[in-house]
């Protein structure tokens, strides 16, 4: 197949996460499979407009408010005719390509997580409130006349709720640490949280409950891993018992959280909630909070959701630790998600059975062999 990815960044971006990840290890294994890839993202400083990556072509034009204009324009002046399949990666604010597209090529839609309440965790409150009541759900309603490709059953429902009716669940895929840590469980009961300090994901809530569930496990400890615009406000008010570390390496993050008893996670929202598999992955079981994307991924790796308030997640800490502190947990095999061989496999056979021609109704259709390699122009 000839596949063009839509996705406002690639992982050369400052900004990219757990999406670009999941792009970047996709695509790599589909173009050893045989297919011809193209990712158009938006611009990175100091990276050239066109260059091949893993072996698939990254197009980079726009910014993260004009790449969606910039990539219709490229698409009429270099994509018509040259692409079987156009993937729409949503992080937040959709391509629309099923709404452009029209040589031929089929669309669909691959979503991550929907914003929502995180709107008025990263953006002023004017604009927080237009873009969780006028903008992202106008734009959702658009998307929902594709089909759609969603990483949990929460990002499924919540896709639901603004009229998509054709959504597919795929995996989330996990690459375990070559060599896990080879270490014993603190003697002290010890949590950790991982993660940035920011509001969305609510780092306080955490020290909240710690500080209730000491009154019950006096020598409880926590340790904060990550850096963040609210460390230095957290640190300066850290109650005792809590240790802040702030950004480390992969290598100790993986340690402190194999010597952890627990792990804590209090976002909002996540499209998947990666950190709880890793930590199952490292041995370590998750309490979190019972949200969309985290309660599928700490449910899928064997651990508990709580109530979304402190006072709820301090009790089953309370609950829980003296067992975890007594009986240490196996690590997971990719931490209760899947390989990327898996995710790259299952993620390609769902884009042939369920992308479709736009304006039409949907059909499984059989995917053209690939042609030869067709050498796309840069972009402008």
């Amino acid at each position: 197949m000839r596949i063009l990815v839509l996705n406002w960044r690639d992982l050369t971006h400052p900004a990219a996460g757990g999406a670009e990840v999941y792009t970047e290890q996709v695509l790599r294994r589909w173009v050893a499979a045989g297919h011809e890839v193209t990712l158009f993202a938006a611009a990175v400083a100091g990276r050239p407009a066109a260059e091949i990556v893993e072996g698939y072509r990254v197009v980079r034009a726009g910014n993260r408010f004009t790449v969606y204009r910039e990539a219709r324009r490229w698409w009429q002046r270099y994509g018509r005719g040259r692409f079987d399949v156009v993937v729409d990666e949503t992080n937040t604010v959709p391509f629309l390509a099923h709404e452009w597209v029209d040589d031929g090529a089929r669309t669909i839609a691959l979503v991550h997580q929907t914003c929502e309440e995180i709107w008025h965790h990263n953006a002023p409150p004017l604009i927080a409130h237009l873009g969780r009541h006028l903008l992202e759900p106008g734009w959702l309603r658009r998307l929902s006349g594709a089909p759609i490709l969603a990483v949990s059953d929460s990002t499924r429902d919540a896709l639901g709720r603004f009229g998509a009716r054709d959504v597919t669940v795929v995996p989330e895929g996990y690459e375990p640490p070559t060599t896990l840590p080879e270490v014993a469980k603190e003697p002290t009961p010890t949590a950790v949280f991982c993660g940035r300090m920011v509001s969305y994901k609510r780092p306080w809530d955490v020290i909240q409950a710690v500080q209730l569930a000491r009154r019950d496990i006096p020598d409880l400890r926590l340790w904060m891993v990550g850096g963040g615009p609210m460390l230095d406000r957290l640190r300066a008010a850290a109650p005792e018992g809590v240790e802040f570390l702030g950004r480390v390496s992969e290598e100790d993050k993986h340690d402190r959280m194999a010597r952890a008893h627990v792990h804590l996670a209090t976002s909002v929202r996540e499209g998947w909630g990666l950190v709880v598999t890793e930590a199952a992955a490292l041995g370590t079981s998750t309490i979190a909070y019972d949200v969309p994307g985290l309660r599928d991924s700490t449910r899928a790796a064997g651990g508990v959701v709580s109530e979304p308030r402190p006072e709820a997640l301090a009790r089953r800490i309370v609950e829980l630790l003296p067992g975890l502190t007594t009986a240490a947990t196996a690590p997971l095999p990719y931490g209760g998600a899947h390989s990327w061989d898996d995710v790259a496999t299952t993620l390609l056979e769902a884009v042939s059975t369920h992308a479709r021609v736009p304006g039409r109704a949907r059909t499984a259709m059989s995917l053209p062999p690939s042609p030869g390699a067709t050498g796309l122009p840069h972009a402008a």
